[in-house]
C-alpha cells in the first residue's frame, strides 16, 4: 500500500475524521493529526474572514511535498487536505496526518509535512480584518 494515503485541495469543510482514517495502520504505534483553523487575530488585528486561492499546480506540488517527507522519514501513511475558498473564524483550512510505528517518527513527519505545505505549496491566504483592511499572506 502506497504511505501516501490521501492528498487534496478542495473548497469544501474538511474532515479531520477523513484524515485520520486514512492514515489507519495496524502496524502503526504513534499517529500524529494536525489541525489548522481559521484564527479571529493575526498581528494584533482581529480577522473577519478569509479566502484561500490555490496556483493550478497545487496537487503536483503538493505531492512532491509528500513524497519528500515519505522518502526522508519512516512513516507508514501521510495525508494533507487544504481548504481553499471563502472560510470564516474557526474554520478549518487544512488536516495533515502522520502515522508510523513510533509516536517520535508519527511527530516528526506530521511537523514535516505540515511546514513544508506551508512553505512551499503555492497556497494564498487573502486576510479581511475588522478595520477595513486586508492583506495577503504566502503570495509571491
Amino acid at each position: 500500500m502506497d504511505v501516501i494515503r490521501l492528498l487534496d485541495v478542495r473548497p469544501d469543510p474538511l474532515s479531520v475524521d477523513e484524515v485520520l482514517a486514512a492514515v489507519s495502520d495496524r502496524g502503526a504505534g504513534g499517529t500524529v493529526v494536525f489541525v489548522g483553523t481559521v484564527r479571529e487575530a493575526d498581528g494584533g488585528r482581529d480577522v473577519t474572514s478569509l479566502d484561500y486561492e490555490a496556483h493550478p499546480t497545487v496537487a503536483d506540488v503538493l505531492r512532491t511535498v509528500a513524497e519528500k517527507v515519505a522518502a526522508g522519514t519512516p512513516v507508514r501513511a501521510l495525508a494533507a487536505v487544504h481548504r481553499v475558498g471563502h472560510l470564516e473564524i474557526g474554520d478549518i483550512a487544512v488536516v495533515v496526518a502522520a502515522a508510523a510505528d513510533h509516536r517520535q517518527e508519527a511527530f516528526a513527519a506530521c511537523r514535516q509535512l505540515i511546514d513544508d505545505l506551508k512553505r512551499e505549496v503555492p497556497i494564498w491566504k487573502h486576510q479581511r480584518f475588522d478595520d477595513g483592511g486586508e492583506e495577503w499572506v504566502g503570495s509571491p
